[in-house]
């Protein structure tokens, strides 16, 4: 099995809302339908779609009051616009996905997961279908909602179906011991696991992702290599780059090890 997460930093202008990156997103659908097999799953991130008016509401917290309902629904539908863009691109590359929404499979306690249903994403395998799922706001049985991250779904995945492979697509090369984009000294890693967090220099400013972070994204990282064989992260931006890896080639990126 492969498991595809295409980052919201790559399909989407995350610090501008609503903003799609278009030319990429058609671009990594075809170098997906070029490469993948049947037996793959497709996650999305958010992007500018579900961080900037979650990070305003502070709907990872969970309930405060009664303003914060409205942005429920209007993250939850704007996620879903993102995801049509994003089944309507793969169409286009002539695949057959078919949407699987966090909301309707997965339930939280406490901001914990506490239910999540494989039979969708399973059925949709056996009838050759590509299933799509992305991050999303979901029930919590105590705080009302949660966010479930399109990274809270692979775990998910990869913990019952143990994947071949799992790739990352971000914006960047991979993981490097600092932000390459403010950093020219910054060196990529060729390999990360639980005791190279500490050679990382996390930016401290707040951002608007409100699924973590980098180094929450790198913990989740490192939980999922232990449940597939190869993990990697790769640049979603360097031309080719998703085709190649798809088909088992060796490339640029950075390997993550549980």
């Amino acid at each position: 099995m492969l498991l595809v997460k295409l980052g919201g930093s790559v399909i989407t202008v995350k610090s501008k809302y609503r903003t799609l990156r278009g030319p990429d997103l058609s671009r990594l659908a075809r170098e997906l339908a070029a490469g993948a097999g049947p037996d793959t799953v497709v996650v999305h991130g958010a992007g500018s779609y579900g961080h900037i008016l979650a990070a305003k509401h502070r709907l990872g917290e969970g309930y405060d009051n009664p303003a914060q309902l409205g942005a429920v629904a209007q993250v939850q539908r704007d996620v879903r616009a993102l995801d049509l863009k994003v089944l309507d691109a793969l169409l286009r590359a002539r695949l057959r996905p078919v949407a699987v929404p966090p909301s309707l499979v997965m339930r939280y306690h406490d901001g914990r997961l506490a239910v999540f249903d494989v039979g969708p994403f399973r059925d949709y395998l056996m009838r050759e279908l590509l299933p799509v799922s992305f991050g999303d706001v979901v029930m919590d049985t105590k705080r009302r909602f949660a966010i479930a991250s399109g990274d809270d779904v692979i775990l998910e995945l990869a913990k019952l179906f143990r994947p071949e492979r799992v790739l990352f697509v971000a914006d960047v090369d991979g993981v490097f011991t600092a932000d390459p984009k403010r950093h020219k000294e910054a060196k990529l890693l060729e390999a990360i696991g639980p005791g190279a967090l500490d050679s990382i220099a996390f930016a401290t400013e707040a951002t608007q992702d409100v699924t973590g972070g980098l180094r929450g994204k790198l913990l989740r990282m490192v939980e999922i290599a232990k449940h597939a064989r190869d993990v990697r992260i790769i640049n979603g931006l360097a031309r080719g780059r998703l085709e190649a890896a798809v088909r088992g080639d060796d490339v640029p990126g950075t390997r993550v090890v549980g």
